[in-house]
């Protein structure tokens, strides 16, 4: 990434920005100064059971894995290998994208996991492991930088979470954040995941190989998730400007149902041995973890030995001398129901941009599969597409993600912008309008008090699915409502958001109806506005009313939505606004 150094950055305030890839089965934090932004630094360092410092695990990201006990809870690596610990348990903040929501899932279940709601819910374990990620990446900092710079400089957190998640679940991680110490309202940023990695991995490549309309996919594939999305080269100059081509689309199909599948060929070939064991459980599967799953390459005649010790001699299944042999085949077979699931995602999101694709983009630990890039190689070679691994593509997300941290604290540290996002659902309001009989049903018509005739209620869809949103051009959606004078000022406004996910794409609901569903309730505090600038006028009945007309601002940003109340062309500020 192109940064000024620090010679150019003293008008720039001085802040720590700290990235949070809060991950399904492993997240990672990295971190850098905004007067030395050229400086980014991933942490490596991790407690473990031994040590509760750095001077534990070496790793590029540690397990996003919690353990209870009486004496509090452990988390990552200080949690052993096997035994009970709550896994997965992101994925429970979005209800649509459940533990068991995939066939693999439900196929090929973890036997170590704690059940979904053993004894806390979704929310506090979030809010705990996060805390856990805030602790240390203070204790990182306290090593790495005099106690003068900080106490003196400020801490913002960059934390990301799927694009595919509803608005409800980018709120709660907000509020988990929050929770955890993370800072709130603008010192807390939200970024999707694959638009943090997008904003690394296109900055990584040869920009000679970019031009205008080219149009990438990107393939998010990590442990517990496979999350694709697609971006449209808008222009190159003075910074590389993209925007959404499709929707995104994901799946339960990450590199632990490899785990989970060599587990139950174990399991199968061996639980009736008498000298089956968790000892040799344990072996076997670090064995496939750190090198058959990583070195694969897709050869049918490669082998690996696999260590079982104390299991007896079986030619059959290849046991000899403590060693089980593994061949390529075997391996192949394991790798083939997870590949198979990705590339139907691949599949389905190039279909969606609709235009012709110039290359697919890896970022990711399994993205880094030379197997799985091979695979979708071969899967799209008749479209001339190609299959590219982005560099330091395990840890694409949370560089990603403190690139765009440093951006938000000046322009100057922009290299990638997205500017526009492909919405993934219809929001709309409910409008009064007036009855006409040979357009509206006439079933739904009420009477208006105030305007003396029939009105009939609809639904308002100011974004429809598919449209691109601007970040840059807010949405401001207008009401007039009125409230009978005899009984004072409305001291309190509320209207709802509703959304429609259209899943079967027949466009939005015309009425309210089973496929329209409230997504958010905001309200705002009339104080603020004065009561002489509220106007007054009789309605139909002979009653005075008072008449407020004002705007609700919503703009759509990365992972979180901002709604602000403009009456009288005057922005009130932010408002409530809670999900449902």
């Amino acid at each position: 990434m192109a940064i000024p150094t620090d010679d150019g950055n003293q008008s720039v305030e001085r802040k720590i920005i700290m990235a949070v890839d809060f991950g399904t089965t492993y997240s990672g934090l990295a971190w850098a100064q905004t007067r030395k932004p050229e400086i980014q630094s991933p942490v490596i360092q991790w407690p473990d059971a031994t040590s509760g410092g750095l001077e534990g695990a070496t790793s590029d990201k540690v397990p996003t894995e919690i353990q209870y006990s009486d004496q509090g809870y452990k988390w990552g690596f200080q949690i052993s290998d096997f035994g009970q610990r709550h896994q997965w348990f992101k994925l429970d903040l979005d209800q649509s994208q459940s533990r068991g929501s995939s066939g693999l899932a439900k196929k090929y279940p973890d036997n170590n996991a704690s059940p979904p709601a053993y004894g806390r819910g979704p929310e506090v374990l979030v809010k705990d492991y996060l805390t856990a990620l805030r602790y240390h990446a203070e204790r990182v900092l306290r090593h790495k930088l005099p106690q003068s710079a900080l106490v003196s400089t400020p801490i913002e957190f960059v934390i990301t979470v799927p694009a595919v998640w509803s608005d409800r679940a980018q709120a709660s991680t907000r509020r988990c954040a929050e929770q955890a110490g993370m800072g709130t309202g603008s010192s807390l940023h939200i970024i999707s995941e694959p638009e943090a990695a997008a904003m690394y991995a296109l900055d990584a490549m040869d920009p000679h190989n970019i031009k205008v309309g080219d149009t990438f996919v990107l393939c998010d594939a990590g442990g517990g998730t496979v999350d694709l999305i697609s971006y449209k080269v808008s222009a190159l100059k003075p910074v590389l400007r993209i925007e959404e081509a499709a929707p995104g689309n994901g799946s339960l199909c990450g590199s632990t149902f490899l785990n989970r599948i060599f587990h139950k060929f174990l399991l199968d070939r061996f639980s009736a041995d008498s000298n089956w064991d968790e000892d040799v459980l344990e072996e076997a599967m670090k064995r496939f973890e750190v090198t058959v799953k990583r070195s694969f390459h897709g050869n049918l005649n490669d082998e690996y030995q696999i260590p079982v010790p104390g299991l007896r001699d079986n030619a059959a299944y290849g046991v000899r001398r403590g060693r089980l042999r593994l061949t390529g085949s075997d391996v192949s077979k394991i790798f083939e129901p997870v590949v198979a699931e990705v590339i139907s995602l691949v599949k389905d999101q190039i279909s969606a941009t609709k235009a012709g694709v110039k290359a697919i983009l890896m970022v990711g630990g399994f993205g880094q599969s030379v197997f799985l890039r091979d695979s979708i190689r071969s899967a799209v070679a008749d479209q001339g597409i190609e299959v590219m691994q982005s560099p330091n593509g395990w840890t694409a997300v949370v560089r990603g993600a403190l690139i765009k941290g440093l951006a938000s604290t000046s322009t100057s540290f922009t290299a990638v912008r997205i500017c526009g996002r492909s919405a993934r659902r219809s929001y709309g309001t409910d409008i009064s309008i007036p009855f006409h009989e040979d357009i509206h049903d006439v079933s739904k018509r009420f009477w208006s008090n105030f305007y003396g005739e029939h009105y009939i209620t609809k639904m308002d869809w100011f974004i429809r699915k598919g449209e691109i949103v601007k970040e840059d051009k807010p949405k401001r959606v207008s009401y007039f409502q009125a409230f009978r004078a005899h009984r004072g000022p409305p001291a309190q406004i509320k209207v709802a958001i509703d959304m429609c996910a259209d899943t079967d794409n027949m466009g939005p609901s015309v009425y309210r109806d089973a496929r329209v569903c409230k997504l958010v309730e905001v309200s705002a505090n009339l104080s603020c506005i004065p009561a002489h600038k509220l106007q007054k006028m009789t309605g139909a009945d002979g009653h005075d009313y008072y008449i407020l007309s004002f705007a609700v601002e919503i703009t759509y940003c990365s992972a979180y939505t901002k709604y602000e109340l403009i009456h009288d062309n005057i922005n009130y500020g932010p408002v409530t606004a809670e999900y449902v």
